[in-house]
């Protein structure tokens, strides 16, 4: 038995191998674009499925597909939208610009698949590609595959790493360090204070992506070629809208203008815009992580992380920070993704879009791997350090810009004198103050006490 079949599309006659779902126009696709070896991503494969059925579902119900090819195409749909049938999508993410390529390989293997099911013909164009075009199939799988993402994964992933900070900031709220400006000794701050602003950072991180989702959940779907609907229902885009939020939970609507749908990438900009600044947050989070546990003796060593696995392979004994460090490789990951986003949003030449592939890979990947790290972080570094409580409060107590807190007592000026004296004499603020100024020591423990630093603000309204 051969181990290829001929197949046919408008360019000709080449050979298929044998248990291939897709035909010629995916094979040549195979041919043309061996570059990379990464393939379409899962999420974006699953979501073309859920594309193609609501299309076809929308065409039924215009008349314009009959209800045994519409069964027919649903059922394979289905499966590829639960994640089967991936090996039938074999093409490089570095191929055509608009994806034409990725659009024929569905079209050709729900159409094969579907035809053995129905027992009839069903046509890859004129059946599963009936009132679309490569030029809004593929947006509007950008958008569905990068709400669902957010929706399924990186909301949750987000919310449970803010519900962790805010449990671990409530379990050291108590705790007084020292606060550090330019990886310097400053004022103090309670740890719970530390952890509530990589919260607050986080926060603003959701809402922000939480508000770019209304744009992303508007479809090209029903602008086929440039915008203007061609061989289109006018009805069409709107009924395969409603499919996907019936299929999906989403609030899907039509693009209220498909050729800036069709020819930008502006609202995925927008999106992985406001991945980037989350990991922009995420990075600086991890990196004070790293810096709290450094040491243990020779660095900060405020905090110890949970011990995860050897850190070295020489030197026994040595542990090191492998969540927050996995975190910040994501981060630049995002980040760098980011970048070639941008680009590619640039490159929407008149009325197409030429760098769709890219946006779809780099904007899931950083989607996924953010949501796949950040439960980690919460799970395997936050949720379980300890506080090296005597390492802090040794530190706090020989700071000598604690002085600071008598600035409106005494002057700058001699405060200054004070801080160097106690720093060059390695002794604590407050035995240098009571020998260097008028104050009490009773006076200077309650000016000087750093739990009452902590929360701010002068008594009596002085400045």
């Amino acid at each position: 038995m051969s181990a290829y079949r001929i197949e046919k599309d408008s360019m000709g006659e080449l050979q298929v191998p044998q248990e291939a779902a897709y035909g010629a126009q995916t094979q040549r696709a195979v041919e043309n674009f061996p570059i990379s070896g990464i393939t379409m991503p899962k999420a974006f494969i699953q979501a073309l499925g859920l594309v193609k059925q609501a299309c076809a579902n929308a065409n039924h119900e215009l008349g314009g597909l009959d209800e045994k090819r519409r069964r027919a195409i649903n059922s394979i749909c289905d499966d590829i939208a639960v994640g089967k049938l991936l090996d039938q999508f074999p093409l490089d993410v570095f191929q055509t610009g608009s994806a034409t390529s990725t659009n024929m390989n569905a079209n050709e293997v729900i159409a094969h698949l579907a035809t053995q099911l129905a027992g009839e013909p069903i046509h890859p164009n004129d059946h599963v590609n009936m009132s679309q075009s490569s030029n809004d199939v593929i947006p509007t799988t950008i958008h569905v595959s990068a709400a669902i993402a957010c929706s399924q994964q990186l909301i949750p992933a987000l919310n449970h790493l803010i519900t962790v900070i805010d449990q671990k900031a409530e379990a050291v709220a108590d705790i007084v360090t020292t606060g550090r400006t330019h990886l310097m000794d400053a004022m103090p701050v309670s740890l719970g204070q530390e952890l509530s602003g990589w919260s607050a950072q986080l926060r603003a991180a959701l809402t922000h992506i939480e508000n770019t989702l209304p744009e992303i959940q508007q479809l090209a779907i029903g602008g086929t070629a440039v915008g203007t609907g061609i061989n289109a229902d006018k009805a069409f885009g709107g009924l395969v809208a409603e499919q996907l939020s019936v299929a999906t939970g989403l609030p899907f609507k039509v693009a209220g203008n498909r050729f800036a749908a069709l020819s930008s990438q502006d609202a995925a900009v927008a999106l992985s815009g406001q991945l980037n600044t989350l990991a922009t947050a995420l990075m600086k989070i991890s990196n004070d992580l790293r810096w709290m546990n450094s040491g243990p003796l020779a660095g900060i060593g405020e905090i110890a992380l949970p011990a995860l696995q050897p850190g070295s392979s020489i030197m026994p004994g040595k542990v090191n920070p492998v969540m927050p460090e996995a975190m910040v490789m994501v981060c630049a990951q995002v980040i760098g993704n980011d970048t070639s986003i941008t680009i590619a949003g640039q490159s929407g030449n008149f009325q197409l879009n030429v760098m769709l592939p890219l946006v779809a890979f780099n904007l899931l990947q950083s989607i996924e791997i953010l949501a796949n790290c950040m439960p980690l972080l919460a799970d395997k570094a936050i949720s379980g350090f300890s506080v090296n409580e005597d390492n802090i409060q040794a530190a706090l107590s020989k700071n000598p810009i604690l002085v600071t807190a008598l600035n409106t007592v005494i002057g700058y000026e001699l405060g200054a004198k004070i801080a160097k004296t106690a720093y060059a004499e390695s002794r604590s603020v407050i035995d240098v103050a009571e020998e260097m100024c008028d104050l009490s020591r009773a006076e200077l423990e309650k000016l000087l006490d750093p739990r009452k630093l902590t929360e701010g603000g002068v008594e009596g309204g002085a400045g």
